[in-house]
C-alpha cells in the first residue's frame, strides 16, 4: 500500500472538510426559512392577538402562542428591515426581554413587524407580517389590581396585587388570607403615587386603610348620620381631601336576563374626608334624600368635583328605571367649600343611558365614563361600553375601537394621558381583563391590547378576575405584613366637621 506524504494528507483532509462544510451549508439552506419559503397571504392566527395596536417602548414582552399547524417556527422580529433577532420555538413564543427592551427603546415612534416561519411537512412557508407602532410615550411601570374570583356569594381569596408592567414580576400588597378571609377592596392613589394610596378592609378588622409614605392608619370614616363608611374613593390632586360616596348597596340574580347579576343602591350619598384633621364633611348639593348621588372624581388642577347622580327610585322594584347623569361643582380646596351651582355635563337619561365612573385626563380635556342601559353597577351589565366626553367642546363620543359586545368598565389614565388601561369580559364573558390603549394628543383612542403574560396562556389558565386597574408611577414599598399589623389594631374615628 503506497503511503501518503504530509502534504497528501493535508490536501486530501482539507478536501474533504469543504465538502463537508459545503453539505452542511445546502442542508442548512434546505432547513432554513430564509432560503426557500411559500408565501402565504393571509395573517397568521396568533393568541393574544397584536395586529394593528400601539405599544409603549417600555412594556414587557409581547409573548404570545401560534395557533397553526407546523413542526417549528421561527419568528422574526425587526423595524424597518433592519434591527431584528429571531425567536425559534414550536409554538409557544417567549422573547428574551434583554433583546426586546433595546429593539423598543432605539426604536421609538417606528413600526415593528413580527414575520412567522413555519416548518410544514413540505417545506417553509411565510404569513404576512404582524405590524403594531412602538410610542414614543411610555406607560406608568406598575399596574395595580385586586384579583378575585367571579362569585357572587362567598369572597373566596383575594388579594390587591402590584405588577411592573416593564417586566413579569407581580407581588401582592395585601392578602385576605391575612385578615382571616375578609374583604380588601377599592384601592385608589393620589395621582398615580405608589406612597399615597388607601383601601378598604370590610367584616372583621373593617377599616379604611391610609398609607401615606411609610405611615399607616386605619380610619372608621362612617361617622354618625351617615348611611355608611366611604365605599368609592377619589383622592384630591393636593392629597388633603378624598371624595367618597357613601353606599347601601344589594346585589339581586336575573333567571333569565343576559346580565346574570344586578348590583344597585338602595341609598348613595358623597362625602369629603380631610385627612390632616381627620373629620367629614358634607353638603347638601351632594347629599341629599332626594337623589343618589356616588362615584365622585376631581379635575386634576382640583377645582371641581365630577359625580354621578340620579332621582330616588323604589329599589329593587325600579332597578331596570334609574338612569345617571353626570354632573359638575366648583370647588375651594384653600377653604374647603363647594360652589353653589351644579353644572349638568351629560343628561344620558333623556337617552334612556346611565352614567357611571367618570374619569378625567391628567391634562383635565378629557373624561372618560361608562354608559349602560340602567342602574350604577357597569362591570355586570353586557351592554356597556366606555364613552368619551370632550370638555372642552361638550363633545360625547363612544370609543368604539375600544369597545366589545362585552362589559368594558373600571378604566384609568396613565399619570401622562397617553394611555388608558380598563377592565372588560370579551375574552369569555366572565372573567374581566386588563387591556391596554394608547390615546394621543388628537383625543383618539387607538386599538387596545391585552396586558402580556411571561406565560401566554395565562388567562386561559387562571380562574381570577383583574377589578379595578389602576396605573402607578413606581412600585408600593410598604409590606403586607406591616399593613396587617395597622389593621388588627385599633381603629382611629373619623369625626363630623
Amino acid at each position: 500500500m503506497m503511503k501518503r506524504t504530509g502534504i497528501e494528507r493535508q490536501t486530501l483532509f482539507s478536501t474533504v472538510l469543504a465538502v463537508c462544510v459545503a453539505m452542511l451549508i445546502v442542508l442548512s439552506a434546505c432547513s432554513s426559512p430564509d432560503s426557500r419559503n411559500t408565501a402565504l397571504q393571509r395573517l397568521p392566527t396568533i393568541y393574544p392577538d397584536y395586529q394593528g395596536t400601539t405599544i409603549p417602548y417600555n412594556i414587557a414582552p409581547l409573548n404570545f402562542m401560534i395557533c397553526e399547524e407546523a413542526s417549528s417556527f421561527v419568528v422574526r422580529l425587526s423595524v424597518a428591515g433592519k434591527d431584528s433577532f429571531d425567536v425559534f420555538c414550536k409554538e409557544k413564543v417567549n422573547i428574551s426581554l434583554r433583546k426586546w427592551k433595546k429593539l423598543l427603546k432605539e426604536n421609538r415612534g417606528r413600526q415593528m413587524e413580527i414575520s412567522i416561519f413555519a416548518k410544514k411537512a413540505d417545506g417553509w412557508v411565510r404569513y404576512l407580517p404582524i405590524r403594531f407602532t412602538i410610542a414614543h410615550d411610555p406607560i406608568d411601570s406598575y399596574l395595580v389590581y385586586r384579583l378575585i374570583e367571579p362569585g357572587y356569594e362567598g369572597l373566596g381569596k383575594m388579594g390587591i396585587y402590584q405588577r411592573c408592567i416593564e417586566n413579569f414580576d407581580e407581588s401582592p400588597i395585601i392578602l385576605n388570607t391575612l385578615l382571616d378571609n375578609n374583604c380588601v377592596n377599592c384601592h385608589s392613589f393620589c395621582r398615580g403615587n405608589p406612597q399615597t394610596m388607601l383601601f378598604h378592609v370590610r367584616l372583621q378588622h373593617a377599616g379604611t386603610i391610609f398609607v401615606n409614605d411609610n405611615k399607616i392608619n386605619k380610619i372608621n370614616t362612617q361617622t354618625h348620620g351617615m348611611i355608611s363608611a366611604g365605599v368609592y374613593p377619589r383622592w384630591h390632586p393636593a392629597g388633603r381631601y378624598v371624595a367618597f360616596s357613601t353606599n347601601i348597596t344589594k346585589q339581586s340574580f336575573h333567571a333569565t336576563h343576559d346580565n346574570k347579576v344586578e348590583v344597585y343602591d338602595r341609598e348613595s350619598d358623597i362625602v369629603i374626608y380631610d385627612v390632616e384633621t381627620n373629620t367629614i364633611f358634607i353638603d347638601s348639593l351632594i347629599h341629599s334624600k332626594s337623589r343618589f348621588e356616588t362615584y365622585p372624581e376631581w379635575s386634576p388642577d382640583g377645582k371641581y368635583l365630577y359625580f354621578c347622580s340620579a332621582p330616588v327610585y323604589e329599589m329593587p322594584q325600579q332597578y331596570d328605571s334609574i338612569r345617571y347623569d353626570l354632573f359638575r361643582i366648583p370647588f375651594d380646596a384653600t377653604s374647603g367649600r363647594f360652589g353653589e351651582q351644579i353644572d349638568t355635563l351629560v343628561s344620558a337619561s333623556h337617552i334612556e343611558k346611565s352614567i357611571a365612573l367618570a374619569r378625567v385626563s391628567p391634562d383635565g380635556n378629557y373624561l372618560i365614563f361608562c354608559m349602560s342601559d340602567y342602574g350604577c353597577f357597569p362591570i355586570w351589565h353586557r351592554e356597556n361600553d366606555l364613552y368619551l366626553l370632550n370638555l372642552k367642546t361638550g363633545d360625547v363620543n363612544a370609543l368604539n375601537v375600544v369597545n366589545s359586545d362585552q362589559s368594558d368598565s373600571y378604566h384609568s389614565w396613565s399619570t401622562n394621558g397617553r394611555w388608558i388601561v380598563f377592565s372588560s369580559r370579551r375574552m369569555d364573558g366572565t372573567f374581566t381583563r386588563p387591556y391596554i390603549s394608547f390615546f394621543d394628543t388628537e383625543g383618539i383612542a387607538h386599538t387596545p391590547f391585552l396586558l402580556p403574560q411571561k406565560n401566554p396562556l395565562y388567562y386561559d389558565n387562571s380562574l381570577k378576575s383583574f377589578n379595578i386597574p389602576e396605573l402607578i408611577t413606581g412600585k408600593v414599598k410598604v409590606s403586607p405584613y406591616q399593613l396587617v399589623k395597622v389593621i388588627k389594631s385599633e381603629t382611629i374615628h373619623a369625626k363630623n366637621k
